[in-house]
């Protein structure tokens, strides 16, 4: 069944890189008739897994300084979109960095980030994402879609250590109407695109973000910008404060909280541990301006 994308939120991202795809704006009204014209393409779908707790993401994944801006600055939803420019400088004059490690396999090309790993296939968090109140609904949910069945093990895995001050990763262009967080993303090529900030002075930061309007950050010395086919994040703790994680992000949504941050006390889907994230090409199908 094909999906249609209006504008109607605060970053509307997908609606955006379909549009942008034709080189039509993003206006509402070109989003409805894209949807009436009928034509169509396809979309990757992320399958984000942590024990036996699944969610699917086409947007967007975001750990670190993005994932702080974007759900932190909720506090500020009466300032509109200006939210995020707000509470995004107040982030970066008061920057955050998180302890943690991530594991990838490389798009064909990007071989030569990180070092080599071995996939060791244990993606039970330390502590169960599924109350017993959950477990009916989960023995219900095994009859429905549940992801690619792929086989990791014996694939070229490559792992980075960090601090790292972001760990971005997107499925299309367009992370909102005036964000191009990954110039190079395509609808259907079964890859995330992967923007990495390990370290960066905050002034350097600073030009950095406001490079994000034409995807000029990713050209930034301070950003590793690469492909990949499957990714592990091991989230760990705020470096300056151990006792504070951080937010994952995913799409828009908090997918887990660490502890000491924003609105913790908050049940998530998932726990702020270990998780993977694996793709199924085209999975998805959007309307769009043209044929694809």
């Amino acid at each position: 069944m094909p999906l249609g994308t209006v504008p109607a939120g605060t970053g509307n991202g997908m609606v955006k890189s379909t549009l942008d795809s034709a080189g039509e704006p993003c206006t509402a009204s070109n989003a409805v008739v894209a949807i009436i014209r009928g034509h169509k393409c396809s979309l990757d779908v992320a399958t984000i897994l942590q024990g036996d707790t699944k969610f699917f993401s086409v947007l967007m994944f975001a750990w670190g300084l993005v994932a702080d801006i974007d759900i932190e600055s909720e506090k500020y939803r009466w300032m509109g979109s200006a939210r995020l420019d707000f509470y995004g400088l107040q982030r970066m004059l008061c920057l955050r960095q998180y302890s943690g490690r991530i594991s990838f396999v490389p798009a064909p090309g990007f071989e030569a980030y990180g070092e080599p790993t071995r996939y060791n296939g244990e993606f039970t968090s330390t502590q169960s994402s599924i109350n017993p109140g959950q477990e009916q609904h989960v023995k219900a949910e095994q009859y429905s879609y549940q992801g690619p069945d792929v086989d990791l093990t014996n694939l070229e895995w490559r792992t980075i250590n960090g601090p790292f001050i972001s760990v971005w990763l997107h499925n299309v262009p367009w992370g909102g109407e005036g964000t191009m967080a990954a110039p190079d993303a395509k609808f259907a090529d079964g890859n995330l695109d992967l923007i990495l900030i390990k370290d960066c002075p905050k002034l350097g930061l600073l030009a950095l973000m406001t490079n994000l309007s034409d995807g000029g950050h990713v050209k930034s010395p301070h950003v590793m910008y690469l492909k990949v086919k499957a990714f592990i994040l091991e989230p760990g703790q705020r470096t300056k404060d151990p006792t504070r994680g951080g937010i994952i992000d995913i799409d828009g949504e908090v997918l887990a909280r660490g502890n000491g941050t924003y609105k913790h006390d908050q049940k998530t889907l998932m726990t702020y541990d270990k998780l993977q994230i694996t793709m199924d090409q085209g999975l998805a199908t959007l309307f769009c301006p043209v044929q694809q």
